[in-house]
């Protein structure tokens, strides 16, 4: 039983170019870079500035909290002071459905939206944001519903009404279709524009903002803040932010034609099948609990969120198990992020750069850390970085390529520094703010030092997860306000905004600052 599916990467990328009209006539004349956005704000040259940043948070409400709006109140002190946010991915739980926008994005939110104080009015895909929102897109943004359960549901009956049982899954009767709920309420939907003088029109109005790359995409809180891809770049006071998709080169390599790769087959057909036995006992449990006592209430959250883990590892595992599998790689973005970096590292106006996208290189979250998915970005972003420090040279003078690398996709908040790799990624900060709503995880059990062939790359310096067992479990939610100050290299100052679930009740936590 598998409750979604993720579309192939080359679908992926053709469907997104298709919704930007990616390199479209009208677009190409213009000298339009479809990469690049300006943000509207008159102290964007000042020295010193905050952000905020967020991920993993598409859940709608629990069966007795909703650990996302709390998290959203723990930002609304810092917006007068913050310039934007950034999410890391996974704006909608659990396939990335328009019909989620509402409860699990539009609603905890509607502080941040233009006419968020009448949020069931705010249409998912005609968003305007008070406060920039800079997101990049999760896997679940792109999930969709396998067929069966798609037509099915369409027959009025809800999902969780099939597989009778209690977990209160968001799911309804399609997915993201292809990441196309995302495109609509975040990216530039050029596809709308069917007519040459419509789509001209809309880009002498929205594309005029002039850069060293041509003319891109000007956003403007409170009038037109779409994106203008689904990767994209921005410079603010002399940073460089690069967000990019990792959804589209996190395809592992095929297990090889020999003895060791069939052993290694041998061994995920038969964890998946554990999986799939995982995932009945689950059903099974929750059909015997009470969703109205508050106790059972909460088991019932552990359960649903136990049932995600177990089909993103289902995922992974089918990826690498693909008969027919040929890696796919998004060639055309990491060469576009190389070549960025490569053109801002030359840039002296530039004094630090900052790169974020949803699937972790480094992690020691549980689930994570081993993935298929997370040693192939690993190695992508890695190949990339080496060949930007091929390219600058000296110009690094020592300091890393990039100073700060934002994640999510694990559920949790934490910090790590790589150690000496043997590739351009040493010595790089690297935090994932994945705990902002979601199903929070634990750290495993190996501990916080990460190794490739016995060789330390990388320590765990902070991780905020779940932790303590029955009565004493604890829950803490988080996102993260960072202050950037003057100077080449900058330094980032990071403050963790955590609000954590125990004993049913709501309490502040404190975690203290640091400064990378």
């Amino acid at each position: 039983m598998k409750f979604v599916s993720d579309p192939a990467i080359a679908d992926k990328i053709r469907k997104m170019n298709q919704r930007v009209k990616w390199q479209d006539p009208l677009v190409v004349q213009r000298s339009i870079d479809q990469t690049r956005l300006v943000l509207n704000n008159d102290r964007a040259e000042e020295p010193e500035f905050s952000f905020l940043v967020v991920g993993d948070s598409g859940s709608g409400s629990h069966y007795t909290h909703n650990p996302q709006r709390q998290v959203a109140e723990l930002m609304l002190p810092h917006r007068q002071e913050c310039r934007f946010l950034l999410h890391t991915g996974d704006v909608i739980y659990l396939v990335g459905s328009s019909e989620y926008y509402q409860k699990n994005f539009i609603e905890p939110y509607r502080e941040f939206i233009c006419g968020g104080e009448q949020p069931q009015r705010v249409a998912y895909d005609q968003m305007i944001f008070e406060f920039p929102v800079l997101p990049v897109p999760g896997n679940h943004d792109y999930y969709d519903l396998p067929l069966v359960y798609g037509f099915i549901s369409l027959a009025t009956l809800p999902l969780r009404k099939i597989l009778s049982n209690k977990l209160d899954l968001d799911v309804g009767w399609h997915g993201s279709r292809q990441g196309d709920a995302y495109a609509r309420a975040f990216l530039d939907y050029l596809k709308v524009f069917m007519l040459p003088p419509d789509l001209a029109r809309h880009l002498d109005t929205h594309y005029t903002a002039k850069t060293d790359t041509g003319r891109c995409l000007h956003y403007e809180p409170g009038v037109f803040t779409r994106l203008p891809n689904r990767y994209y770049t921005f410079r603010y006071s002399g940073i460089d932010f690069f967000a990019l998709d990792s959804n589209t080169f996190n395809d592992p390599s095929p297990l090889p034609a020999t003895k060791q790769g069939e052993v290694d087959r041998q061994i995920l057909e038969k964890r998946r099948v554990e999986m799939e036995q995982q995932k009945q006992e689950i059903m099974e449990t929750s059909n015997q609990l009470d969703p109205n006592d508050p106790n059972e209430a909460e088991h019932l959250d552990d359960l649903r969120a136990k049932l995600s883990q177990i089909e993103e590892i289902v995922v992974d595992i089918d990826k690498q198990l693909a008969a027919d599998h040929k890696t796919v790689v998004d060639t055309e973005q990491l060469d576009w992020l190389k070549q960025r970096l490569i053109e801002s590292w030359h840039n002296k106006e530039v004094r630090g750069r900052v790169i974020y996208f949803h699937h972790p290189p480094y992690v020691t979250e549980a689930t994570k850390w081993n993935q298929a998915q997370t040693l192939a970005v690993r190695d992508r972003i890695r190949d990339v970085l080496d060949g930007v420090a091929a390219e600058v040279g000296s110009l690094a003078e020592g300091r890393p390529l990039v100073d700060l690398v934002l994640n999510g996709h694990a559920h949790c908040l934490e910090h790590l520094q790589t150690m000496n790799t043997g590739h351009a990624d040493s010595k790089i900060n690297w935090i994932v703010c994945g705990g902002s709503g979601y199903s929070l995880r634990r750290q495993r059990t190996e501990g916080t030092d990460l190794l490739e062939d016995q060789k330390l790359v990388a320590r765990s310096q902070l991780f905020v997860g779940r932790a303590g067992q029955g009565s004493q479990k604890r829950r803490p939610y988080s996102c993260l306000r960072i202050d950037v100050k003057e100077g080449c290299p900058p330094k980032f100052v990071v403050r963790p905004l955590i609000v954590e679930r125990y004993q049913r009740q709501w309490r502040d936590r404190q975690v203290q600052a640091f400064t990378i």
